[in-house]
């Protein structure tokens, strides 16, 4: 009996052929991995008889893969581009993460780097001196307001020329615009940094190309990225984009949420201004995020 079970699709047949590949999974595998599995199997099945994809069509998906593979480098992840662009990123983080009174999350982003450096609030993370002065000042608090001391806000952006630190190594000086602040007794946090501008995500690559193909803007608007952490808590990761942007309503990864649109102020303030270091006029984005104890 169990070997007519597994001979029920012995054979390929076009009719079939999903059905033929998910009698293949064995018996004992993971029942979470057989369900993913199962459902990839289905879906793309259904994708290929659906548009009846060519020969040519399939080696030119293959190739798009392996060069998307290609790209992939220490500080360039090409298929996190590729997931983003295609809203595959969105939709896994809006899923997972829907607690209706933190901080809303978004996108990663492919330029996320591991360990920057620690700073004391108040730091200038702008090594370059480029962009527009620009003053963050926050809290961070628990669902009810309360405040969470030693909380860490990790942020990290493009410089004034679109372009992320590990972009332009060399040109750029290393973790510049990056920095994680931790928030004192009252949950405050603050840093120094420019104003974030717009900028086109990497065109070179296969994503870039296949955006061409469709159309699509390349564009992303600007924005300052966050993670905000803190032991018992969910981490947010998310982030604000200033409401002059022209790009809000076309980012290429559809990244932008009406929640996370920032109030940036530009203020004439000089003695303010002599008090920050910075010429006037400048910037100021005050933003504070609310975390969720951890599920």
């Amino acid at each position: 009996m169990a070997d007519k079970k597994a001979n029920r699709y012995p054979y390929f047949a076009a009719e079939t052929s999903a059905e033929v590949v998910i009698a293949r999974i064995g018996a004992d595998v993971d029942p979470r991995f057989r369900e993913v599995m199962t459902a990839v199997i289905r879906h793309l099945h259904a994708l290929v008889k659906e548009v009846r994809l060519t020969d040519d069509e399939w080696m030119a998906a293959i190739q798009f893969l392996t060069k998307t593979g290609q790209m992939c480098s220490d500080w360039r992840q090409e298929f996190i581009l590729l997931s983003d662009t295609l809203g595959v990123s969105m939709l896994v983080d809006t899923l997972n993460h829907s607690h209706s009174e933190t901080t809303e999350n978004t996108v990663l982003g492919p330029f996320y780097v591991a360990n920057p450096p620690h700073y004391e609030n108040g730091r200038n993370i702008c090594l370059d001196g480029k962009g527009e002065p620009m003053v963050v000042r926050g809290r961070v608090t628990d669902t009810s307001g309360a405040p969470i001391v030693g909380a860490t806000v990790d942020a990290w952006q493009t410089n004034e020329d679109g372009f992320y630190d590990v972009q332009q190594k060399g040109v750029q000086p290393e973790m510049n615009l990056r920095g994680v602040f931790t928030t004192n007794d009252r949950g405050e946090y603050w840093f120094r940094s420019a104003k974030p501008r717009w900028y086109p995500i990497p065109g070179d690559g296969p994503v870039g190309a296949m955006l061409a193909a469709m159309g699509r803007s390349n564009i992303r608007p600007a924005h300052v990225h966050f993670i905000v952490r803190a032991a018992g808590y969910d981490d947010v990761v998310t982030h604000v984009f200033p409401p002059d942007c022209p790009y809000l309503d076309t980012d290429a990864v559809f990244g932008v949420k009406e929640s996370l649109i920032g109030d940036f102020q530009r203020s004439e303030d000089k003695a303010e201004a002599d008090r920050l270091g910075f010429p006037a006029p400048f910037w100021t984005l005050n933003w504070d995020f609310a975390l969720a104890k951890a599920r």
